[in-house]
């Protein structure tokens, strides 16, 4: 079990696709938290972002075991990228379908656990009014201190593409935040993430 929790992450996934039973979960082990909390800030419903998170995870699993990681980006990259399509796969497929009748009938979404103030509840609304796209790129670089360039390769488009969704993603925020008093919000990690979600603690379970 040691020499699993200390080999790289590219040495797990090897291991994986070449049988081992335990190192798939290892890797889960150390990044789960941080995944759960992109998947949450991009889609802002725990459920939705639980279901998604479990849909990347089996993805990856699978890929994994078919030597699908071909090491042309780190480990961590390549989970993220993953995850945020899986994302932005529900949300396509939930603005494709027609509403449903039942969904006023149905119990409102569990409360977000970062949502701590008013101020987060504030920013929250703002980044679920964006675009998707706008939003993931949005919670990638602002949010999780991702480069544009990394955001661009986990979202898999140029970095001029990045940049330009956050500029259009904060001018769009920029209004409603003044509104609220949450301008600082805009531009940077300190409003937008609180302390457990940047260190990675206190995401699903």
């Amino acid at each position: 079990m040691g020499e699993v929790s200390s080999a790289s992450d590219q040495a797990l996934l090897a291991s994986h696709a070449a049988g081992d039973s335990t190192a798939f979960g290892e890797l889960v082990r150390r990044h789960r938290d941080r995944l759960w909390a992109v998947a949450l800030r991009t889609l802002g419903d725990p459920e939705e972002a639980a279901d998604a998170l479990q849909d990347a995870l089996v993805s990856a699993f699978r890929a994994a075991g078919r030597g699908a990681f071909r090491g042309d980006s780190a480990v961590t990259t390549w989970l993220h990228r993953i995850v945020v399509n899986a994302c932005l796969d529900r949300v396509r497929r939930r603005a494709a379908r027609p509403a449903d009748p039942l969904d006023e009938d149905r119990p409102a979404p569990t409360a977000d656990p970062y949502d701590r103030a008013d101020s987060r509840l504030d920013v929250r609304a703002a980044l679920d009014s964006l675009p998707v796209e706008q939003r993931a790129a949005l919670v990638l670089v602002d949010m999780y201190g991702w480069s544009v360039e990394a955001a661009a390769e986990i979202l898999d488009c140029p970095a001029g593409t990045v940049k330009s969704r956050c500029s259009r993603g904060r001018a769009r925020l920029a209004p409603m935040l003044d509104q609220a008093g949450n301008r600082g919000a805009v531009t940077g990690v300190p409003l937008s993430a609180t302390t457990d979600e940047r260190t990675g603690k206190g995401g699903q379970p």
